[in-house]
């Protein structure tokens, strides 16, 4: 059976904090979404904003595959007529076929809100929505706060829903605004209303209780075709229904089609692209698509996995494009320590001395704060250190940092640093915006001597540090983890000292020699 998938990443999305979209990020979107295979878009709001407005008028030149572009907006102001109406007259105009209207169907909101008459809010459903058809628009009614309205005043909730039909709405959109509801009253609720209805229905939930997903299933079992979200569940206040775990769970689970079958394993590719768009971080634990989702970190459940993968996996990652990781920690057992040593030392088995000296190396390095599950880099450097097939291209012999001044409006750092290469020195001093991009700076410039076509090749893409002990106040230990790129590769390596400075240095060094041992030893 066909679900049909209505993505409001770049309108309700869009209303989650610390999310902005530009005109071209909101394009690039809608091009992945629509290489993605989603049925409809919407967009926003064509008279809200200037960057909506500017939208519309950009997407006019964008052909679209597989997706119908969704302009968004209300049913008309009360007491008056639609076609007087300026707002719904945009959307007339709008140059998309499908619009999405919503009106109130929660009595609350209607005497309330709107401070109208119940009978006035129907004719505004009606208007609004018989107005739009005559002007040629395919019409989405969007049944606002219909689960509240429903448990407040169930016969005038179900009549906001006819009333829409008999105006024309292809679609009926049964909303759980608030994200309060719970999967048993949404499957109830959702039956009853179909009951009552021709017309297709849809469901739109907010995740407030973290049921966004499990709401919409219920709802698609209880006879809805249609299902709103967005990308990797963004939007106002908790998010909205999570496509990016939905459609997975829909399609791979249940057997209900959502996007073509071979889109399904690019779930993980457009839940990431999007979160890149929205500089956002994705939750490392969102299921299918994070970076954890199959990540396995305890012995017992590595062997297991290794043996026989659905023991500890729920789906193989890669029908969703995500794949599976083993991390390494004072936890990990001997298998995930092979598996990670199979590249780097692929002669030491499970009876070899040195998995055994590995590990409780491993453990040592745990208690002094270091952490290698993200740094597989700094790990793969400590284990050819250890094994001795480590060469060393350079070390610091001594580094200084000059600290901020204040009331000046010069760099904020600067540092110097010696560095040896063989029997060489150099010498080389910068300035940067904090003492760790100065000493970067300045690590680079003596090293590009020696190394000039590596050391530029390499950008530091993330730095994170976190304090180990907080209860040690300022002499806690801290980690940080830097993340670097060759533009090719991505690496990650982790350093960690009671010195901020220090931790940062180790992570540095690191980053460059695995760069140097990877380059020089091709």
């Amino acid at each position: 059976m066909k679900i049909t998938i209505y993505d409001s990443t770049l309108r309700d999305g869009a209303q989650g904090g610390n999310v902005a979209f530009s005109v071209s990020d909101k394009i690039k979107i809608a091009k992945a979404l629509d290489d993605f295979g989603v049925d409809y878009i919407e967009a926003g709001n064509p008279f809200s904003n200037p960057k909506d407005i500017e939208f519309f008028e950009q997407i006019k030149d964008v052909e679209f595959k597989n997706s119908k572009i969704v302009a968004f907006g209300s049913t008309r102001r009360r007491d008056i007529k639609a076609s007087e109406d300026s707002c719904v007259n945009v959307m007339a105009g709008v140059g998309v076929k499908t619009v999405a209207i919503f009106g109130k169907s929660w009595d609350l909101h209607v005497k309330e809100i709107l401070k109208t008459s119940l009978e006035e809010n129907l004719n505004m459903i009606s208007d609004t929505i018989s107005y739009l058809t005559e002007c040629g628009k395919d019409v989405f009614f969007d049944a606002e706060h219909f689960f509240d309205g429903y448990k407040a005043n169930p016969e005038y909730a179900l009549q906001t829903l006819v009333t829409a039909e008999k105006a024309g709405a292809k679609y009926v959109v049964l909303c759980d605004t608030n994200g309060g509801c719970f999967p048993d009253e949404i499957y109830e609720i959702t039956k009853t209303a179909i009951s009552v209805l021709k017309t297709p229905v849809g469901i739109h939930c907010h995740n407030d209780t973290e049921c966004g997903v499990a709401n919409s299933i219920s709802s698609v079992r209880a006879g809805a075709t249609q299902v709103q979200g967005t990308i990797i569940g963004i939007g106002e206040r908790c998010g909205n229904t999570n496509l990016s775990t939905l459609i997975p769970s829909l399609q791979l689970k249940l057997g209900y089609e959502c996007v073509s079958p071979d889109k399904v394993e690019e779930v993980t590719n457009i839940s990431r692209y999007i979160a890149e768009v929205a500089n956002i971080a994705l939750q490392d634990n969102m299921p299918y698509v994070g970076k954890s989702a199959f990540a396995h970190k305890g012995g017992m459940h590595v062997d297991g996995v290794s043996k026989v993968a659905h023991s500890f996996e729920h789906i193989n990652p890669s029908s969703v494009g995500n794949k599976r990781a083993f991390l390494l920690s004072e936890v990990a057992g001997r298998t995930t320590v092979l598996t990670k040593l199979a590249d780097i030392a692929p002669e030491i088995t499970k009876e070899s001395d040195e998995l055994k000296a590995i590990m409780e190396m491993l453990k040592a390095q745990e208690h002094k704060g270091y952490q290698y599950e993200a740094a597989e880099a700094s790990f793969e450097l400590l284990v050819l250190k250890f094994l001795g097939k480590f060469k060393e291209y350079f070390h610091i012999d001594y580094f200084k940092i000059i600290g901020e001044q204040a009331g000046t409006m010069q760099k904020a750092a600067s540092a110097m640093v010696k560095v040896c290469v063989g029997e060489k020195y150099e010498i080389a001093a910068d300035e940067g915006d904090g003492p760790v991009n100065a000493l970067d700076k300045a690590l680079r410039t003596a090293l590009s001597k020696f190394y000039p076509e590596i050391i530029n090749e390499i950008s530091l893409i993330d730095y994170k540090v976190r304090v180990m002990d907080t209860g040690a106040g300022t002499a806690a230990i801290v980690r940080v983890l830097i993340e670097s790129t060759d533009g090719m590769d991505v690496w990650t390596t982790v350093g960690a000292s009671t010195d901020i400075i220090n931790a940062s240095v180790k992570a540095l060094v690191d980053s460059i020699e695995y760069k140097l041992n990877k380059s020089i030893n091709v």
